[in-house]
């Protein structure tokens, strides 16, 4: 009975939001939870779900198999597929989370990327600021979870770490494969990758 019972309710807010004129392919796959507001103009893919408090604003897009609980959507934002936003979220206007990105208790600015394989956690994220693939917030020392703090037009390299709490001051960029544990100074360079070594003529050994 109790299933039955989750399935109208499904079955009611999926028509409910058809009628308001959410763009729904594949509705029967879309869990939404009673309290959710959605605005105008909003596209969800198959296999979404929604946990209780989120709020989506006009002219966003959830992609595939992308799960947000307890978050703010705000408009012309693009999520997933395969994202999850965790509660305490703020995605501001004009923003994207691409693929395989987890964001948790972060606000990510007007017009700012994470596009791809990204773990951001306790983190405040400027206007345009680019988050390359592979990037990490290590924000747990073990302890207690510390902050990241990003600033606006920041470029952050692929496969970087970025070990809070820290800092990192406007219009800057990290390079691919760093490991940042210090304040990074407004419209610096910060590298931390070890030189390149080739051997010439190796020869590689034969079993």
């Amino acid at each position: 009975m109790k299933q039955l019972n989750l399935q109208k309710l499904q079955n009611r807010l999926r028509n409910k939001f058809l009628k308001l004129g959410v763009k729904m392919s594949g509705p029967e796959t879309i869990y939404f939870s009673k309290d959710i507001k959605i605005g105008k103009n909003v596209v969800i893919e198959p296999y979404v779900v929604f946990g209780s408090k989120v709020k989506i604003g006009n002219n966003v897009t959830i992609k595939s198999f992308s799960h947000l609980e307890n978050c703010i959507i705000e408009n012309k934002v693009d999520v997933g597929p395969y994202a999850r936003i965790r509660p305490g979220t703020i995605l501001k206007e004009g923003s994207k989370v691409g693929n395989f990105v987890e964001i948790k208790k972060s606000i990510i600015g007007k017009k700012s990327k994470v596009n791809h394989l990204s773990y951001v956690g306790d983190s405040s994220i400027g206007r345009l600021v680019n988050i390359g693939a592979g990037t990490i917030t290590c924000n747990y020392d073990g302890v207690k979870k510390n902050k990241t703090k990003i600033k606006d037009n920041v470029f952050i390299g692929s496969n970087s770490s970025l070990v809070a709490p820290l800092v990192i001051e406007e219009d800057s960029v990290v390079g691919a494969g760093s490991v940042i544990t210090k304040k990074v100074k407004k419209k610096s360079l910060a590298l931390t990758r070890a030189l390149q070594t080739e051997v010439k003529n190796y020869k590689r050994k034969q079993k």
